[in-house]
């Protein structure tokens, strides 16, 4: 199923569909402020291992981030955070970045890595978040890509193609316009300071 919704007005009773499909244990595909991102239910088990089987990971090699609808949300799945750390969230959410932060017990151990640590994003994407917040919860994400190894790092960015390679293999397509080919700048918070891991999309000031 390809659905169509426009991030500048995103249709209620569009997004209901796609956070009923979520809720009831589907994978589906929608945009973010970067990639196309392969998306379930934070509860849902099952479904991140679907999602892994379609990246060709286990669920325990699988790398999942994290999707929140605000940085109020996201401070309920993480370790309370020094000033600074606050202040550099606050600044640049929502958008472009990923945050390594130290989870608390609200994460299921699935999606922790061996030192505690999540990537949580509150994309500056009104279809994203419009999904998130239908659906209650956070979302467990991780971007779509082609599985060719000669092609490993070429990011698929027209939703109507993401269909067509896809649409078999998902419940559901959300077409929020074309994205973006530039992942999310990966900054690590965890253990006080920040990192840049890896540079992307994201700018933060004075760190060019």
């Amino acid at each position: 199923m390809l659905l169509k919704i426009y991030p500048d007005h995103p249709n209620d009773r569009d997004v209901r569909r796609a956070a009923e499909a979520i809720n009831a244990g589907a994978v589906i595909i929608i945009p973010t402020d970067t990639l196309y991102a392969f998306v379930c239910g934070i509860e849902q088990k099952k479904s991140a291992e679907a999602i892994a089987r379609l990246k060709g990971f286990s669920l325990k090699q699988a790398k999942y981030s994290i999707l929140c609808s605000s940085l109020s949300q996201l401070s309920e799945y993480v370790r309370p955070m020094d000033r600074e750390t606050f202040a550099l969230l606050k600044s640049t959410l929502p958008g472009p970045f990923t945050f390594i932060m130290d989870a608390n017990n609200n994460v299921p151990r699935n999606y922790q890595n061996q030192n505690k640590t999540i990537g949580l994003r509150v994309p500056d994407n009104n279809v994203c978040r419009a999904i998130i917040d239908a659906v209650g919860t956070p979302l467990i994400s991780t971007s779509v890509r082609l599985i060719n190894e000669d092609r490993e790092k070429e990011y698929l960015t027209d939703p109507e193609l993401i269909h067509d390679l896809l649409g078999q293999r998902v419940f559901m397509v959300v077409d929020g316009g074309i994205g973006e080919d530039v992942p999310s700048t990966v900054v690590d918070c965890s253990g006080g300071g920040f990192e840049i891991v890896r540079q992307g999309k994201g700018i933060i000031e004075g760190q060019e």
